[in-house]
């Protein structure tokens, strides 16, 4: 294990880290917020943290292994989570203890959208812009991690990123260097996100306003700058300029490249996963729509489509975003929508969940084995596409759901074993885990009435989440600390 060059990379990010502290100082610059000094102190620490360990290790610049590649991708993770923690801590303006400033920390790195805080509109806007931008960087973070990383290290059926996505990716990567693939994945990123906050701000929204939603609208975060999320804008327009963003920031990555390097729009529909995603989307919104019309939560047909629509998208992209309290919904509906977020976003995208590639491969899988039971001699081959999918991949596939299973329960026993309630423990570790959000019971509108000890553990749940289950558990193994 090169720890030494691990250590120098650390710093190395730690210190470019620090610099994310400086736009929100100028944004309390900007508005007179008195919020920056905390942002400002905050980036000091930091930098001078993240030199002090890279100086004497600079030097240190071996050929990383794939065991290291584990440790560095855990370590990014819960390092920069612990430093994004500073300024929210530091800040008197929130009135955070450590847990709290802590989950909120991390909650927004990893693009789960869980939030400790109440009169969120109240807060200055150094805060806002904060924890806005702290989901923009991770969902790009999260990109990275999905295309540039784990398919390398062989990580629970991503490896299909090797021969299964279509256009150019060849090699694990978009292009034949990891620094051009993130420079195209960074430019797409960028042009959503500007497309996304030039819309919000044509449909109603301020400057202020749009720019934040853009960033946790197309890292699929769910954080807003307001207590009544998208819902405080009462507006059809905002709602499905919305919808349009999460949907396409669901897509993944690499699949946007190749449409546009080839400017052929049908590379999108010759993607099995992308179909899959979009009949599951559909299925999902009809039947969200239906349930309200029967219960007639809504005075208007259209005011049912358009909050089921929204909602729909919102949770089942792991996004989170609300109109209104979908938890006062006939319980059914939001059970639904709940356990969609289980299969989130596809592979390579912002979304969280299990990821559609990976739930189609489950079904394939579990068909599979249905026609062998009629026909034992036969042989059945799973294919994606015109691909054929190896069994390796599928093993590694079931042993993701099985292993996201078992974290799942330990998560929910542990947090009822902290005194939450039944409902709360199972739809708090969905939540987190699933890089989800909002829950039901005692976390429908916010995470800060709960245990310390349960906000720690659902901190767990998000980087369990974020960084695909195996990434974190392989490090619980004997066999990786063995030289």
């Amino acid at each position: 294990m090169q720890y030494r060059s691990i250590i120098r990379i650390l710093g190395l990010l730690v210190a470019v880290f620090s610099v994310s502290m400086l736009p929100p100082a100028l944004v309390s610059l900007w508005y007179q917020d008195g919020a920056g000094v905390p942002f400002l102190l905050s980036f000091l620490i930091c930098i001078a943290a993240g030199l002090l360990i890279w100086y004497p290790n600079r030097s240190y610049q071996r050929d990383l292994k794939v065991r290291d590649g584990f440790l560095i991708v855990v370590m990014f993770w819960l390092v920069l989570g612990a430093v994004g923690t500073l300024p929210l801590y530091l800040s008197s303006e929130t009135g955070m203890n450590l847990a709290d400033a802590t989950f909120e920390a991390f909650s927004g790195l990893t693009t789960t959208g869980a939030t400790v805080l109440t009169g969120i509109e109240t807060l200055p806007k150094a805060i806002l812009f904060y924890r806005q931008q702290l989901q923009w960087l991770g969902g790009m973070g999260i990109i990275v991690l999905a295309v540039a990383i784990l398919p390398m290290l062989g990580v629970g059926g991503m490896q299909l990123y090797k021969a299964e996505t279509p256009g150019p990716v060849k090699d694990n990567k978009v292009t034949p260097r990891i620094a051009d693939t993130a420079k195209h994945l960074w430019l797409i990123y960028v042009v959503l996100t500007l497309a996304c906050a030039l819309a919000y701000r044509l449909a109603g929204m301020n400057w202020f306003d749009a720019v934040g939603h853009s960033f946790s609208t197309v890292a699929i975060g769910g954080f807003s700058t307001y207590d009544a999320s998208i819902g405080h804008f009462d507006s059809s327009a905002i709602n499905m300029i919305c919808v349009v963003f999460l949907l396409l920031s669901a897509i993944n990555y690499p699949l946007h490249f190749a449409a546009m390097r080839g400017k052929n729009i049908l590379t999108y529909w010759r993607d099995p996963e992308l179909r899959a995603f979009l009949f599951i989307q559909g299925s999902l919104v009809l039947l969200i729509f239906i349930g309200l019309l029967r219960s007639q939560v809504y005075d208007t047909t259209w005011e049912a489509f358009d909050h089921g629509l929204f909602q729909a998208v919102s949770i089942s992209t792991t996004a989170g975003f609300a109109t209104g309290g979908f938890a006062y919904w006939p319980l059914y509906l939001p059970i639904l929508l709940i356990f969609s977020s289980f299969i989130g976003g596809c592979a390579g995208s912002t979304g969280g969940g299990m990821k559609v590639v990976r739930v189609l491969l489950l079904f394939l899988q579990g068909k599979r084995e249905l026609n062998r039971l009629v026909h034992p001699r036969a042989i059945y081959s799973i294919k994606l596409g015109r691909r054929t999918v190896p069994d390796r991949v599928v093993e590694a596939v079931w042993g993701f759901f099985a292993a996201y299973a078992l974290v799942f329960v330990i998560i929910m026993l542990l947090l009822i074993m902290t005194g939450l309630d039944n409902m709360t423990a199972f739809s708090a570790t969905a939540a987190c885990l699933n890089n989800l959000g909002p829950g039901l019971g005692d976390v429908a509108s916010h995470f800060g009435d709960i245990p310390d000890t349960s906000k720690y553990l659902l901190v767990i749940a998000m980087v369990f989440g974020r960084l695909e289950i195996f990434t974190l558990l392989v490090l619980f193994t004997p066999a990786f600390w063995k030289n």
